[in-house]
């Protein structure tokens, strides 16, 4: 045998060798108590943490390359046990999509954090006497290759995986995901209930290009609202009720369509909230030099324009090139606003004595180029877009979020779960008079 062939045999056999597993890892579908050691519930597809105040549950659906549901039981289990308590009570239901290397394996530092999250939100929720905390973990094969080095080399290869996950099976379990929220809807409309349950989504790295392959064409037809027997303007809806991308893992190209939608929007509603945050850190080296470069050479032999938009009076030159090849967070003409650290330490926005509903109001009054104080990191917009504008596109200060996979820094779980509230929170009796008397943006 020749040195080229033992060569190429040695490195198949490598290959193989270092495969990641590619199989469930939550086949149990019975429900499990998180009071017993992680160990023990590790492969239970529900998750049950029971502790006061911060009860929630935790459900996983798992899928495979091809983007396929790997177990239907297991999704049918997993949105049942949703379904009987949202029913019966409202419930915020949060969602969220690992990225490269991760999955859903008990000790996965995302499993472990997620649930951290749902905690938080579930402790504000008790505050508020509001919503019981239901979090969906999607897995999916982040991690194909587990040999140190060899592992890194799978960064194309696995974003290939993340935009078939998302163009597949995702978008299924999502739109359930939202009928249990919508069905509630329904209810409540019937007997006259007020429906407290609302939804968001959260995606990482390639689980945020996960995310916006499922909702992209969603996001789009939620914004323009062509329904028949539509009769005036409303606010821009969304999926669910909030879409948050932490260091997204997609060209900022994908996102061009929706960008123009909300620019050339020039003014909206004041009860206006926000539909979709994509949040990326300057640091994220993953985002903002891996796949730059990647990308230059797979786009080497692709025609690309200089594209002049004119959005409410100003104009802008956009390089398809540049938008082809860099993520969404790293593309400057689309960003709309800078997260900063405030040096206050870890503080809530409503440590101020502000409540949720206070809140509202106080974003529907924001000017633009103003800053929105979160308690320890502060929003600001950039001036480009209106700033009632659903869609966030968030350059994050390195100190808030150190790189590509320092996404659970506390002040930054902060803004998330302060976002999530302020979008989640229920409608009260306290709302701008141009909502009562039907006037608005256009």
């Amino acid at each position: 045998m020749n040195y080229p062939i033992k060569t190429a045999l040695l490195a198949m056999l490598l290959a193989l060798a270092g495969c990641a597993s590619d199989r469930a890892y939550r086949p149990d579908l019975t429900a499990c108590q998180m009071s017993q050691s992680a160990e023990q519930c590790a492969r239970h597809a529900i998750l049950v943490h029971t502790g006061q105040p911060d009860e929630y549950r935790m459900g996983f659906v798992e899928f495979d390359d091809q983007g396929q549901v790997r177990d239907r039981g297991q999704l049918k289990a997993v949105l049942n046990h949703f379904q009987d308590i949202a029913a019966k009570e409202d419930v915020l239901l949060v969602t969220f999509a690992h990225g490269w290397h991760h999955n859903a394996r008990y000790d996965d530092d995302n499993v472990r954090n997620f649930g951290r999250l749902l905690g938080q939100l579930a402790k504000a929720e008790a505050d508020s006497g509001h919503r019981r905390v239901l979090g969906l973990y999607l897995g999916w094969r982040g991690e194909s290759v587990s040999l140190p080095l060899l592992r890194y080399a799978t960064f194309w290869e696995r974003k290939n995986t993340a935009h078939k996950v998302g163009a597949n099976g995702v978008t299924e379990v999502l739109l359930k995901l939202e009928e249990i929220v919508n069905v509630k809807e329904g209810i409540a409309a019937a007997d006259t209930r007020p429906n407290q349950s609302r939804m968001a989504i959260i995606g990482h790295s390639f689980g945020g290009a996960v995310l916006f392959t499922a909702l992209q064409q969603i996001l789009e037809d939620r914004f323009i609202d062509s329904r028949r027997g539509k009769t005036v303007g409303d606010t821009a809806k969304g999926f669910g009720d909030l879409v948050v991308l932490v260091n997204p893992a997609f060209e900022a190209l994908r996102y061009a369509s929706l960008h123009d939608l909300g620019r050339e929007r020039c003014s909206y509603f004041p009860q206006q909230l926000p539909k979709l945050a994509i949040l990326t850190s300057e640091a994220d080296w993953a985002t903002g030099y891996t796949f730059p470069a990647g990308r230059f050479f797979s786009t080497l032999f692709e025609s690309h324009n200089t594209l002049q938009r004119t959005f409410c009076n100003q104009t802008l030159q956009l390089e398809e090139g540049q938008a082809d090849r860099n993520t969404v967070g790293h593309f400057a003409p689309y960003l709309t606003h800078e997260l900063h650290a405030t040096g206050k330490g870890v503080k809530h926005l409503t440590d101020d004595g502000l409540s949720f509903s206070e809140l509202k109001l106080r974003w529907a009054s924001q000017q633009a180029g103003g800053e929105f104080d979160f308690g320890d990191s502060r929003l600001t917009h950039l001036g480009h877009a209106h700033p009632l504008n659903p869609h966030l596109n968030i350059r994050v200060d390195s100190a808030l979020i150190a790189g590509h996979n320092e996404i659970w820094d506390p002040r930054v779980v902060n803004f998330i779960r302060d976002l999530i509230a302020i979008s989640t929170t229920p409608e009260t009796a306290n709302q701008p008079a141009c909502e009562k008397d039907g006037k608005g943006g256009k």
